[in-house]
């Protein structure tokens, strides 16, 4: 959902560009997280509690304490100064739930991939989907206390990721992290697809 350039309004008022961006990652990672940190309005959330039919079928090593989980996507909103209204769909963790990646990401300028260096594999068939569809993303390794922590070589190094994918630390639970994670993924989203970036008005 990228309209291109700003449209008027009725009264001919300039309006913001729609940008989609779809956050990704694995199980219990910190989409959920992420979206409801940004979003300027209540966002939608999709999450179920947890149950015993879930034994065998999600790996919860690592976010033993996590109870809920993401059927099917979070949705959120943050309007970017006055040139961008950014849409922010989380799409579910666990490979049971890929089947609705496709729908979710359709139209998307580009992608966030949350990774947990706690389960860093499990972030790979994020990586997988998007490079094999040739969506610009970035790496935002969120920061769990008492997790290991690497430099962004090892991350890059570790995922195989091309040079050109940024990589950077990120805390899902505070606005300004998020912000930076976000304006970072739509000037390489915007980079990588050869579209000129409006200026930025805080």
């Amino acid at each position: 959902m990228v309209s291109g350039r700003s449209s008027l309004d009725a009264n001919g008022r300039m309006m913001p560009t729609a940008v989609k961006i779809v956050i990704a990652g694995g199980f219990g990672v910190g989409k959920t997280t992420m979206v409801g940190t940004v979003s300027e309005t209540q966002p939608l959330r999709t999450e179920e509690v947890l149950t015993d039919e879930s034994v065998g079928v999600d790996d919860i090593s690592g976010v033993e304490r996590k109870n809920t989980t993401t059927v099917a996507m979070d949705f959120g909103r943050i309007t970017m100064g006055e040139d961008y209204v950014l849409y922010l769909f989380g799409t579910p963790g666990q490979e049971r739930f890929w089947f609705m990646w496709d729908e979710v990401a359709l139209g998307s300028l580009g992608a966030v991939v949350l990774a947990d260096t706690r389960r860093l594999s499990d972030c790979f068939p994020s990586v997988d989907y998007f490079e094999r569809r040739g969506t610009p993303f970035v790496v935002a390794v969120n920061c769990f206390e008492g997790a290991r922590q690497y430099d962004m070589e090892e991350i890059q190094m570790a995922l195989n990721l091309g040079p050109k994918v940024p990589v950077m630390m990120c805390d899902a639970r505070r606005l300004e992290s998020c912000k930076k994670v976000l304006i970072s993924l739509v000037l390489h989203a915007m980079k990588a697809r050869g579209l000129t970036p409006e200026p930025q008005k805080a």
